[in-house]
This record gives C-alpha cells, structure tokens and sequence, in this order.
C-alpha cells in the first residue's frame, strides 16, 4: 500500500513541512517549536472544525485516496480469439460482421416497466451541493442528449431560496426543482430518465408529493446512505440568516445560528461559515415495505434505493428487501467516494471498499437467484472513470448489474466545457485546449454530433459543458465497445464473470474470479491432451 499522510492532504490543503513522518500519526517525525506550519494539526490549531472538510466548498469535488489492498485494478479483462457472443438474431460472427461499431451498449433498468439508457452509465446524485447548482444546465443538458438517467440528489427543494411552504410544513412551490427537471425534460432523446432522490428531510417536507403532482414524475429514489460518509448530506452556509432560515426548515445547523455565542463570533469575523446536516436514517423491514407502498400509492412507476459502504448486514438488507418490494433498480457505492462536501477524514477510513463490497453484492443476489427469487437490478458506484472499469464492474456483477453509477467523472466534463466557453470568451484559452482551435466547434470533437441532436438553431442554447458530458459520454461508449468486441461480447447480457480474471491470489479470494493462473486452465488442458 502507498504511504498515507493523515496530517496533511490536497484536499485539506494541508502539507508536512518534514521529510520524515510518522505513518500512523501523519506527524512529522521532527516536530519544532517555531515551526511556520502548514500540517492539518497547525492548520486546526486556529480554524479548528473547518479542517473536517476539504475545501474551498462549492469550488471543487474531492475523492478519498486511499490505497485499499485490493481494488478493481487487481482485475484483467479477458480476450479472446474466437467466438462471438450477442450478435443479433441471425447473424454469424466473422471478420465482416463482428467488428467493435457493431457492439451495442445499450442497457436497460427496471422490475416491470423499463428504462433504457444508450451507455449503462448515469450520473451520481447531483442535489444540494454549489456544485451541483451552479452547473445544472450542463449536467442536466449533457446527459439527456447522451441518452443516459440523471439522479436529482437529496435536499434540493430544502435549500431552494424561494421555497414556499404551505400550512402543514409541505412544499407547495420550488422553482430550482421545477427548474433541475424541466432542463433535462426539454432536451430529453428518449433515452434515460430523470429521478428524485429522498432523505429523512425531503420526506418531511413532502417531495415525492411535490414532483409527483406537479411534474407527473415517474421514478423517486429512497437513499440509505453513500460511499463519501455514514452521515447525512452537508453544505456550507456563509450568512446568518441562511443559516436561521434552514433551521426554521427543519435542518440541523452547526453551529446553533441562534447562540449569543456563535452570533458574537459571526459577527467579530473570527466564524465564517456554518454546516447544514441532514439526519441519519433510520431504516426497518416493514417500514421499508411500507415506504415503498406509499410512494406506488403516489403514483410512482418506479422506486429505486441508493445505499451506502456499509457492512455485510446492511448489503444483505437492502438486495432481500429490495427483492421483496420488487425496486426496480438497487445502487451499491462503495468507499472511499468522492464528493464535494464530505468530512476528509470519514471518506479515507470508513466504510466497505468497492471491489469487496461489489463481490458480496454479486454473491448476495446469485443465493437469492439460487432458491428462485428475484434480485433487484443493480448498479455498482464507487470510484469508476474509465471504460475498463464500467466492463470490470458490469461483468463482476453480472447477470445482475445494469450499469455503473458516476459520480465526480462525470461531474469533471460539465465543468471543464463550461470554463472552456468562459475562456473563449475573456480570450484566455490555456494551451491545453489551445492547441485544438480557436472555437467551438474545433476544440469539441463531438460539436457537429450534439448540432445534429438537438438542431442548428437549438445549438446556440447549448452550454458547453453539455458537449463535454456529450464527447465523454461518446469516449467511454467507443472504449467500452472496443473491450467487449476483444471479450466477443456484442451485448450487454453478453458479459460474464468469466471475462475476468484476478491478478492475485488475494484478489481471487475477494471476488471470485478465478487467479489468472487458473482462469480457462481446463480447457487448456483438454486442447493440450
């Protein structure tokens, strides 16, 4: 395993001053009396509770670095020389046929009425974070022409500015919600879907009510937790008055806006912010069964779960009875995560990784479908970028996962296409982009593809960000489809375990997979006798 600093991090904006440091502590070996600063204990020394969160907040997107014993780069896609699995009906694989723009990624989701996506990708739950706010347009844009779901996070109503509530605590109008699904809806291919996730808050103040009434809003998601913390969702608020408002809402607000105390600090300049916090959930059998119910009883065609890194217990609660109320998609995030508003130290050091929680996950549903019960669909989160990972995750998983959850990634090309129009704008490109153009339409690859989706006289109401979710959408799509023609696997429900392989024994151990060694050795052995 690498080195880990706990003293001292990027995200924290903290360092060690001494080469030497104590592994366990993060402390430098040689601490000094004098010593100018800058590691997390300095740091703390003076701004105290701030070094909780990687920061500055609504600036950036921070993911726990953590080097776990094994991960999903322990496993080896494998290829293969002949055969073609999930070519259409008909259609015998050869030279002519089976090529890699042949491949369909295309997924689907859902206990009895489905949704289908282009790529089995979708966003992670965008909700209540700055980030979030500020670059909905390109997210929401972005993935509705790429064809793939976009998850409205938790607590959005909650924090809208100009909520109203009506006389039982109930929204009763929220422009930035109206607004977050309206913008995907307009752009809409077909392809995907926009949901509403609920915490413990957005179902005191009635949102599934909210955006079933007024929006005819199809799927809601239920959340038990994430990878990124085992506590509810946070922000940061910078006024008084804010802070006293979200109270009033129900919030928990740290610290207490209505001490003498904390105003005097406020006030002197010495705190600078304050922390909103959603409650922890508190989840049970019947009660679940029962939740679920209500929100069918609403009208809803689909009720998905969102749960977290936690242990064995709570996995297996959430596969059997997402089994027994019949959900129609079940996400599993593992840690470390990666968010923009998480206590640093709880993303490093809490929670299960991964690639172990995935493989229980897999074993979970394959004793279910062992004794004849259906498992809920499923959708692995937990750190993934890049295409090897989506077809690692869709082939540890299957038969039983549909696609992989992205949170940061897919968060990264929203930003970096809408900086990249501010730069063309002040005429300030860096030499990154630069060197691809001078406009537009010559630094995206995928801008002629995005004009002909939503129409010339459209495009000029297209935000960059949008493209750039679009062209990373289309690179992980091209990626994808060249590893599963090397896999002779045309098709999504192509995509086995056996097209994987563990680098390690330990690895083998974890998930299943068979140590590379051992992988295909039968078969090997019978072509050899």
């Amino acid at each position: 395993m690498n080195l880990q600093r706990p003293n001292s991090n990027e995200a924290t904006k903290t360092a060690n001053r001494s080469r030497s440091v104590s592994p366990m502590s993060g402390i430098c070996t040689r601490c000094l009396d004098g010593c100018t600063g800058n590691c997390e204990v300095f740091k703390a020394t003076f701004r105290g509770r701030e070094l909780i969160y990687p920061g500055p907040f609504g600036e950036i997107t921070a993911g726990g670095d953590k080097d776990y014993p094994v991960d999903y780069s322990h496993l080896n896609i494998q290829g293969y020389a002949l055969g073609a699995k999930g070519l259409p009906s008909g259609v015998t694989g050869d030279p002519d046929t089976a090529i890699f723009p042949s491949v369909d990624t295309g997924t689907e989701y859902g206990w009895d009425i489905k949704v289908k996506m282009k790529v089995p990708i979708f966003t992670g739950a965008l909700g209540s974070t700055e980030i979030a706010r500020r670059n909905w347009d390109h997210f929401a844009v972005g993935a509705a022409i790429s064809g793939i779901t976009l998850v409205c996070g938790e607590n959005v109503c909650g924090i809208d500015p100009q909520l109203e509530l009506g006389a039982k605590g109930k929204v009763v109008s929220s422009p930035d919600m109206d607004r977050r699904i309206e913008i995907y809806r307009r752009y809409h291919q077909g392809y995907g879907e926009i949901l509403v996730q609920m915490n413990v808050e957005d179902t005191r103040l009635g949102v599934a009510e909210y955006v079933s009434k007024k929006h005819g809003l199809e799927t809601i998601e239920l959340k038990w937790g994430q990878g990124a913390k085992c506590i509810g969702g946070e922000i940061k608020v910078n006024t008084l008055e804010r802070a006293l408002e979200l109270q009033k809402r129900g919030y928990i607000i740290t610290p207490d806006p209505t001490s003498a105390v904390v105003k005097a600090a406020f006030k002197d300049g010495s705190l600078k912010e304050f922390e909103r916090h959603s409650r922890l959930g508190f989840i049970g059998e019947e009660e679940f069964y029962n939740e679920v119910k209500r929100l069918r009883d609403l009208g809803f065609k689909r009720i998905t779960l969102k749960t977290g890194a936690y242990g064995l217990r709570e996995l297996a609660m959430a596969i059997k009875w997402g089994s027994k109320a019949k959900i129609d998609l079940l996400t599993i995030d593992g840690a470390p995560g990666g968010t923009g508003m998480s206590p640093w130290r709880m993303m490093e050091e809490w929670g299960m990784p991964s690639l172990y929680l995935h493989a229980a996950a897999y074993e979970f549903c394959q004793k279910l479908a062992d004794k004849g019960e259906r498992p809920p669909d499923i959708a692995f989160a937990g750190g993934f970028s890049s295409e090897d990972g989506l077809f690692k995750a869709l082939a540890l998983g299957s038969p039983f996962v549909k696609a992989v959850c992205m949170g940061r990634a897919l968060m990264i090309p929203g930003m970096v296409g809408k900086n990249i129009a501010l730069w063309l704008q002040d005429g300030k490109l860096p030499s990154t982009v630069g060197q691809f153009g001078s406009t537009a339409e010559e630094i995206f690859i995928n801008y002629e593809d995005v004009k002909n989706i939503v129409g010339a006289n459209e495009m000029k109401n297209i935000p960059l960000g949008a493209v750039g979710i679009y062209s990373y959408t289309d690179k992980l799509k091209v990626g994808l489809q060249q590893l599963m023609a090397g896999a002779r696997c045309f098709s999504m429900p192509a995509i086995t375990r056996r097209e994987l392989m563990s680098l390690t024994e330990e690895c083998a151990k974890v998930t299943g997979i068979p140590y590379l060694m051992d992988a295909y050795r039968e078969e090997a052995e019978a072509i050899l006798k």
